[in-house]
């Protein structure tokens, strides 16, 4: 039989007793346990969070070098399109005695009618026409402008182009680099202006419409400008992520002699 009086007594807590830890009462014992898995539970949840913040920043030191490499695949292949392109039009002055015409629209790759000026000669390379790539790596329809001269007739030994191509100095102005330039294909890289496959046009996203030199190239038809590529507002121009290339008249005139076009 089970008696009461056979349980040992709860320790009395005396000032000194080595007991006195543990002669607390239930519900002071429950409350010191609470207490502490209240503690290891906040401990476990600052140990997550640090591990989380750890990982950020790994994956931020490992993503931004992935980005970056993605970024310049698609800048070389957008210059190999380019490159493919003017390849293309050399091809075309080899058959024709001159260069194509823009094409007719975002929708039609066959090169437009005869164009009376520098504006109605600027627009989208004539892809269909030309059998070349159309788009750029961003999904952006390569851009092309063209020296009515060259364009509307066979040209001669003595046909002058109409296009300048500019770059920034040292000191951050503009200067000539190429004049009397006959036919310019350029991107407008991946960000600001351009426009897609669908006809969309992107609009500009500088935040603070610093990028003046992109500007200038997405009304231009005459003038050009070339730079390095830069994030830098405060650079001469601004930020600027353009491709721009262009075609010598000497080439053109060569490869014409060369194929018979030209005495």
């Amino acid at each position: 039989m089970f008696h009461d009086n056979l349980i040992p007594a709860w320790p009395k807590c005396r000032k000194y007793n080595t007991l006195r830890p543990f002669c607390r009462r239930g519900k002071g014992i429950v409350s010191d346990m609470i207490k502490m898995r209240t503690v290891q539970r906040a401990f476990v949840l600052i140990e997550i969070a640090i591990a989380l913040f750890v990982l950020a920043l790994v994956l931020g030191g490992i993503l931004a070098p992935i980005n970056q490499q993605i970024q310049q695949g698609k800048i070389r292949d957008t210059q190999k399109a380019i490159n493919d392109v003017n390849d293309a039009l050399i091809g075309f002055v080899m058959i024709n005695g001159r260069l194509p015409r823009p094409a007719t629209s975002a929708a039609n790759g066959l090169e437009a009618a005869a164009c009376a000026d520098e504006v109605a000669c600027t627009g989208f390379i004539p892809w269909t026409t030309l059998g070349s790539p159309k788009l750029d790596a961003w999904g952006n329809m390569i851009q092309y402008s063209v020296t009515p001269a060259f364009a509307n007739a066979t040209f001669l030994l003595t046909s002058v182009g109409t296009k300048t191509i500019q770059e920034r100095n040292a000191a951050g102005a503009l200067v000539n680099y190429a004049t009397l330039v006959p036919a310019v294909v350029w991107s407008h890289g991946p960000e600001n202006f351009g426009t897609n496959d669908a006809g969309a046009v992107r609009a500009n996203s500088s935040s603070g419409v610093t990028n003046a030199d992109e500007i200038t190239n997405n009304t231009a038809s005459v003038t050009f400008i070339r730079r390095i590529d830069t994030t830098s507002t405060a650079a001469g121009g601004g930020e600027f992520d353009d491709i721009v290339t262009f075609i010598p008249t000497a080439v053109l005139i060569g490869k014409a002699i060369a194929a018979g076009k030209l005495p």
